[in-house]
């Protein structure tokens, strides 16, 4: 994390009431390691809660290409050159690696960054879901050598995918994931925030059914012609998390829906989302076309708690997935190879 001038860093006082908010704050492990990333991450929300979100998502993003490796950290890589999983399609807008740099300089060389990164996630996660959402992780991952862009957006789901080819992709070898399970994972985007060029096919007349005041506030927000401009701005993933005047003008009233107002929590706020189509991504409303996934969603939606648990259970399962690399290293510097690191 970058040096901060004095003038920005924020009082003590208000550190600790939005942590307060948030989760019990000063969540301690017996593991100094844990400890010391748990520390680490509570100051980087505290300073930009957008950091939560985005260690949430790295989780997903770096395990599910080759197991959980680091891989998605590295700036370049003997074999890959500068085409690393961040420049891949699918990886846009992954944020928070300057927040694992930090966390690397204070943990020491003998801890991979693999491991650091699930840390992190988990605790980004127990953060912003208030104390609801947290499990036990050990370490012992090790880091990959090879980061490829390609194979990454061969790996990753797109948003644009159909539900068969979102069911495929979770249960295929190396990921070996339910449709409950990718359903339970969809409820991450209850948090984070979306680009354009992710949701572009739901503002046309053609697109999968979305609701159409939700659909005409986005394309007030975020013209599709941006894209032809170059410009690819984004919006939250959750119309709770938006302005307010988005809310008002995508019809959405979070009480009304039975939604927590408070922005920026990880809940199953997702689920009464989806249910009335007002959802960003494709491959999210998709889930409505599938007997076992509609049923998962109006249960999320009626049972807050039984998702907590199950996305427990499913950030632990995708946390634990082996890194598949035949060279692995506890790398010195996250953003590179130690072949690198020494030359």
């Amino acid at each position: 994390m970058a040096k901060l001038n004095a003038a920005a860093v924020l009082p003590l006082c208000v550190v600790l009431a939005f942590l307060a908010g948030q989760s019990a704050a000063g969540r301690y492990y017996s593991d100094p390691v844990q400890n010391k990333v748990r520390t680490e991450v509570e100051k980087a929300i505290a300073y930009n809660p957008s950091v939560g979100p985005a260690l949430v998502r790295l989780v997903f993003h770096d395990c599910w290409v080759n197991g959980c490796d680091g891989s998605v950290l590295l700036d370049k890589t003997p074999t890959d050159g500068t085409n690393t999983e961040k420049k891949a399609v699918q990886n846009i807008g992954l944020a928070g690696f300057e927040v694992i740099d930090t966390i690397k300089q204070k943990v020491g060389v003998a801890t991979s960054c693999a491991d650091i990164l699930v840390f992190a996630g988990r605790d980004a996660a127990d953060i912003l879901s208030a104390g609801n959402i947290f499990y036990t992780l050990t370490g012992g991952r090790k880091d990959g050598v090879s980061s490829s862009a390609s194979f990454a957006d061969a790996n990753l789901p797109a948003p644009t995918f159909g539900v068969d080819a979102l069911k495929n992709n979770f249960a295929a070898p190396g990921h070996g994931f339910t449709t409950e399970e990718l359903v339970v994972l969809s409820g991450a985007h209850s948090i984070g925030v979306a680009h354009l060029s992710s949701y572009q096919d739901r503002l046309g007349a053609d697109a999968t059914p979305i609701d159409p005041d939700f659909q005409a506030a986005l394309i007030k927000v975020t013209p599709p012609d941006l894209l032809k401009k170059g410009q690819n701005p984004t919006v939250p993933n959750n119309a709770r998390d938006a302005s307010s005047a988005f809310r008002k003008d995508a019809a959405y009233d979070p009480v009304a829906l039975g939604v927590n107002p408070k922005r920026g929590v990880l809940d199953n706020s997702y689920y009464h989302n989806n249910l009335v189509n007002k959802v960003l991504f494709e491959s999210d409303w998709v889930l409505r076309t599938d007997g076992e996934a509609a049923g998962k969603l109006q249960e999320y939606r009626d049972n807050a708690t039984a998702w907590n648990l199950d996305f427990i259970d499913a950030m632990k399962k995708l946390s634990g997935l082996r890194a598949q690399g035949k060279t692995l290293e506890i790398r010195k510097n996250c953003r590179l190879t130690n072949q690198q690191y020494y030359y």
